[in-house]
């Protein structure tokens, strides 16, 4: 005789099993369900900029897949680069969290502890491939003239905010007078691209305050007049060919013209479309110096073309764009300045770079942003970037958002 099996429900066990399961997978779904609410109100209470952040993310992943292709497809170059572009994100987040009027409080007392480490520089510091631009301290080595490129638009926003504005002429000359003093130290060093990058800081905090334009017609005819006198007294040798290298690259092709010609000759190959991903031969067969830092976009340029092209400085102005979009609707008039200097130092970084590269401006090693490899750039962009999302972050817009 067939034995019959007890019923599920009889001993009890069954429909309690039952019930303990369900509400086991209810409470995980519960559980997964309020994880990533709190992680989304976490979100949203966290300062920043979606679009800009954006635009950045996607420069970034660009950088990465040139870069991989100029240091001859290193998985470890890649790593290394995307964790550094991981703490550089984190540090702009970071800065985006900061009330912008604490960047105004320390901006003074920044701008003067600066100005006496190039002193310092210039007395006792550490000399590197013929240049005397770090302070040694034992157990940090740094460049005090990085630290400029964000003092400088803090100091003269700050400076200017507490004036009447447009500016008056004495108050013009003693910005002047802020801008060209740091600016000279870092020329002695000598350090040129850095020295461009803090002086055009400066003076476009001046000029979004409203400066008039007889005033920069005045110091256009200043700077011609004073050029003869920087040849022939302040510039060096070595900078001096560069310049003459720029008109006529060929003159010595296989020494200081040779990073120029080669850089032209691998963004000619491109053409429209590029020869394509990890096929570009200027970089690949070691024609090409320096691919993975200062001449990356000519790298990029080879294999993807003009297309290419078209697609990262789109990306670029968007950056810029977002930057003066924010800066426009900025609610302090410091904060104003300051964003508008920022965004529009970020296009002197990317025009200075493309210059040297197609071969329309000298050799001065500035680098692209967030494609060149180097973590001193990368954290000094970054760092401005963030002060631009806390502006953004503490302003009305007219009331389209927060």
């Amino acid at each position: 005789m067939a034995t019959e099996q007890p019923k599920a429900g009889i001993s009890g066990r069954g429909p309690v099993l039952d019930r303990l399961n369900r509400s086991s997978d209810f409470g995980k779904r519960e559980g997964a369900k309020w994880f990533f609410l709190g992680l989304l109100s976490l979100i949203r209470r966290i300062n920043y900029d979606p679009v800009l952040l954006f635009f950045l993310m996607l420069i970034a992943a660009i950088g990465l897949v040139a870069g991989y292709s100029a240091s001859d497809q290193s998985v470890i170059w890649v790593e290394k680069s995307a964790f550094r572009f991981a703490l550089a994100f984190l540090l702009m987040l970071a800065i985006a969290q900061v009330p912008q009027r604490f960047f105004f409080a320390i901006a003074p007392w920044l701008f003067g502890f600066v100005v006496v480490l190039l002193v310092a520089v210039h007395l006792f510091g550490d000399v590197g491939k013929g240049a005397q631009r770090w302070l040694d301290l034992g157990f940090i080595r740094f460049q005090p003239a990085e630290i400029l490129k964000l003092g400088m638009p803090m100091m003269l926003a700050w400076f200017l905010a507490r004036r009447p504005l447009p500016p008056r002429f004495l108050d013009v000359v003693i910005a002047l007078i802020l801008v060209a003093v740091p600016t000279v130290l870092i020329v002695m060093q000598p350090d040129l691209g850095t020295a461009i990058l803090v002086m055009t800081a400066g003076l476009f905090v001046l000029f979004f305050a409203g400066l008039s334009w007889w005033y920069v017609l005045g110091f256009v005819l200043a700077i011609s007049a004073a050029a003869p006198l920087m040849w022939f007294y302040v510039m060096h040798d070595y900078q001096k060919e560069r310049v003459l290298t720029l008109f006529n690259p060929m003159a010595d092709p296989l020494g200081a013209g040779y990073h120029t010609i080669q850089s032209m000759i691998a963004i000619g190959s491109g053409g429209i479309w590029g020869v394509g991903w990890l096929q570009g031969t200027q970089s690949h067969l070691n024609f090409l110096p320096e691919g993975t830092t200062d001449f990356i976009l000519a790298v990029y340029a080879e294999e993807f073309g003009l297309m290419g092209l078209i697609l990262l400085f789109g990306l670029y102005l968007a950056v810029i764009w977002r930057g003066l979009y924010i800066a426009a609707y900025a609610e302090s008039t410091a904060g104003r300045m300051l964003a508008a200097a920022i965004s529009m130092t970020f296009l002197v970084y990317v025009f200075v770079n493309a210059g040297m590269v197609i071969g329309i401006l000298p050799v001065v090693g500035v680098p692209l942003p967030l494609m060149s490899y180097g973590g001193t750039a990368l954290v000094t962009i970054m760092i401005a970037l963030g002060m631009l999302m806390s502006i953004r972050t503490q302003r009305s817009f007219l009331g389209h958002e927060r």
